[in-house]
């Protein structure tokens, strides 16, 4: 019988290679042409039929079961951010303003861990593993870019599986649930125009400042008295420019934010009341306003009941009941469900809490990860898949 958490934790050194080689070489979305060649070329040398180029910079590998069944897609995102490290640590980035702040460079190893123990076990599983190493999920599109590409095609996966790193939850703690556990994610821009002037003459002017503070505040009024209480939502002003002297009044105010929900209903009350209340405040005032909704939206994670029953049985199986969870929906947003809505599947999150504990969140310039969580993540995620495609140990 192939052990796979056996297997994997043999392979605890080379990953941990891997990962600190990615995370010296950050590449920002789309950019991911040295990381991608090296998974290219790795995939190539184990006899897994390569595909380089998916979505711009994506690579799909695909490995043959021992006879006919379901296809399964596994999938790891490659792109780092822009991010200034300052971790100090050994292997530290060395490229300026860019770092593998979200443990991407981790989730490409544990995508190396998972061919290699995939293209030696195949006599132990049916069907196909589809390995899709996907570019640009840090609100780029990879997502879809791949899918466009025809990821999902030829052949087409029964169900598709995800997992992430996550630093904030102690190490070993596995996330799997059934429903939504990670929201929609919306980047709005507006842009209020009114007329400037001498700061000493305010009333020969439109203040947009003055007009741009006031919906600021107003758009915090909706999730408190236009969102029923029970639904989860997050509006957020992030960024906020206007003027450029103390003694001229600002003549125009552009602000950007984020939108996270979880009910595509929510989300278009909440988009409707925003227009209404820019329109009602810049008319009150006498400016104009220009209010966009950023084509990238990314839906929902919502993991469906088949394919999380089948990765609650793998990581019950590897690691014990006790150490498979549960948690509250997080807003954070993740564009493999791109991937889920189309061919069922279920994300999951591996913890991986530094044991030092001095160590930043995710998108923060000192976030780090435990690395001894690589193997487990290995094991994890080709469990998950060998017992979905044998799902008759599922009854």
């Amino acid at each position: 019988m192939y052990d796979y958490r056996a297997k994997a934790l043999e392979l605890a050194d080379q990953l941990t290679a891997w990962r600190r080689d990615f995370h010296q070489h950050p590449e920002l979305g789309f950019e991911e042409t040295r990381t991608a060649g090296i998974v290219a070329e790795y995939l190539h040398s184990l006899g897994v039929e390569t595909t380089a180029g998916v979505g711009g910079t994506g690579v799909v590998g695909l490995i043959e079961g021992s006879s006919e069944g379901p296809t399964v897609l596994l999938r790891f995102d490659m792109d780092a951010l822009p991010i200034e490290e300052a971790t100090g640590l050994p292997y530290s980035s060395q490229t300026p303003g860019v770092m593998h702040a979200c443990g991407h460079d981790g989730h490409t190893a544990i995508g190396l861990g998972v061919a290699t123990l995939l293209a030696e076990s195949t006599t132990q599983w049916p069907g196909q593993v589809k390995l899709l190493f996907q570019p640009a999920e840090e609100g780029m599109g990879g997502a879809l870019a791949t899918i466009r590409d025809g990821v999902l095609e030829h052949p087409q996966p029964d169900s598709s599986f995800g997992l992430h790193l996550w630093n904030q939850f102690s190490s070993g703690r596995i996330i799997v649930q059934t429903g939504p556990l990670m929201a929609a994610a919306d980047r709005f821009v507006i842009e209020i125009v009114g007329s400037g002037g001498h700061g000493a003459q305010p009333h020969t002017t439109i203040d947009a400042i003055m007009v741009g503070a006031q919906a600021v505040n107003a758009l915090q009024s909706i999730v408190s008295r236009n969102i029923p209480p029970q639904e989860t939502v997050v509006l957020t002003v992030g960024s906020f420019h206007a003027g450029d002297a103390f003694n001229v009044i600002a003549d125009r105010v552009k602000m950007s934010g984020t939108l996270r929900t979880f009910d595509p209903i929510v989300r278009e009350k909440l988009i409707q009341r925003m227009d209404e209340i820019l329109a009602g405040i810049t008319a009150a005032h006498g400016a104009s306003y220009n209010f966009t909704i950023d084509a990238n939206h990314v839906p929902a994670v919502i993991n469906d009941p088949v394919s999380t029953r089948a990765a609650a049985s793998a990581a019950s199986a590897l690691f014990g009941e006790a150490q498979v969870d549960h948690c509250k929906p997080l807003m954070v947003a993740e564009d493999m469900s791109e991937i889920i809505n189309r061919s069922g599947g279920c994300y999951m999150l591996l913890g991986a809490k530094p044991p030092e504990g001095r160590w930043g969140p995710h998108h923060s310039p000192t976030f780090n990860i435990d690395e001894a969580m690589l193997p487990e993540a290995v094991a994890l995620m080709v469990a998950t898949a060998v017992t979905y495609l044998n799902q008759e140990k599922l009854s």
